[in-house]
């Protein structure tokens, strides 16, 4: 599949996942390869995790206003997208959706008084509607090609995108109820919103996502894109022959201590690889979607060298999918 065409199925793609799987980190990635695609770029941070900007460099701290990581003037031979964050609370929100309905004036006022609080206690899910209906006003005004929103764990998430069916059912009429509406259109709409949702090669992991994108799609009826399988151990050639046997044959000497740790080693190695290859095929024979595998980083902290290996992965398993065009329906 072209990559270019990947990236812009949808204008919306909303990553989620299960804390500690590396979803930040694969939002910063699915950025890399949409702005290697000559794409622009706006990520959508929720959380106010740091994340995300020192995967492009030095670490940033989003705020309100938009913040370019990563420009597309930067020198490269190669013509690239510009990728830009921000970050979106409720308040923010609905301070903008205060002033965008004529009360500029007290905008700021009621959303420093803990207004927010106020009324997500009247109106369950009301926070969340308000962060959504953000996002549908930057898909709407085509500010970037592709807007990608770092969602909360997979737990919230899906209180998160429920919440518009929510308010639908108990809202008959008003601001909330159009503005409710006009996110769920925004979910139920494939070509302008797709989930991606992230997991390890565990059990835990691949039991939570499973159930999460059945829920997703049986629940609140969202457009699914490829699981994002991510640090996924390498096989590595060679792995089948003892430590002991391997020294013998490279006419090595070493020490009986360094001897049994290589073994431990070789030993734990095979036994998380063959695990997680058993997790590779229950996620494949219980989830049918397409499935983008990343390698596991061997580093302390995701910087830009950690970033483009990701994303090369990201890139190379998005060419290996089918074209839309050639899958007959």
């Amino acid at each position: 599949m072209d990559v270019r065409g990947f990236c812009t199925q949808s204008r919306v793609l909303i990553v989620a996942g299960k804390g500690g799987v590396g979803k930040t980190t694969m939002v910063a990635a699915l950025a890399r390869v949409a702005a290697d695609a000559g794409l622009s770029v706006l990520i959508v941070e929720l959380e106010g995790r740091t994340g995300i900007a020192g995967a492009f460099g030095p670490v940033q701290a989003l705020g309100y206003d938009e913040v370019v990581l990563d420009a597309a003037d930067d020198g490269s031979p190669v013509t690239r997208g510009t990728v830009r964050a921000r970050m979106v609370t409720p308040d923010d929100a609905l301070v903008e959706y205060l002033v965008d309905h004529g009360f500029r004036r007290i905008s700021k006022r009621l959303a420093a008084s803990g207004i927010v609080d106020v009324v997500s206690s009247a109106i369950p899910g009301i926070r969340d509607v308000l962060v959504l209906g953000k996002v549908k006003q930057l898909e709407r005004s085509g500010v970037a090609d592709l807007v990608l929103v770092d969602a909360p764990a997979t737990g919230h998430a899906l209180t998160f995108l429920s919440s518009a069916g929510g308010l639908l059912d108990a809202a008959r009429s008003g601001p909330v109820r159009t503005q409710a509406a006009e996110v769920a259109e925004l979910l139920g709409d494939p070509s302008r919103c797709q989930v991606v949702l992230v997991t390890l090669p565990e059990e835990m992991p691949v039991n939570e996502v499973v159930e999460a994108a059945y829920q997703l799609e049986d629940r609140i009826g969202v457009s699914l894109g490829p699981v994002v399988v991510n640090a996924c151990l390498a096989d590595v050639p060679g792995l089948d022959v003892p430590a002991a046997e391997a020294v013998v044959q490279a006419g090595s000497t070493l020490s009986r201590h360094l001897v049994e740790g290589l073994e431990a080693t070789r030993s734990f190695h095979l036994r998380r690889v063959a695990l997680q290859h058993d997790q590779l095929d229950r996620l494949t024979s219980e989830l049918p979607l397409p499935q983008l595998r990343t390698p596991y980083l061997f580093a302390e902290r995701i910087g830009p060298g950690e970033l483009a290996v990701l994303a090369r992965a990201l890139t190379g398993g998005i060419t290996e999918l089918p074209d839309p065009a050639s899958v007959s329906p």
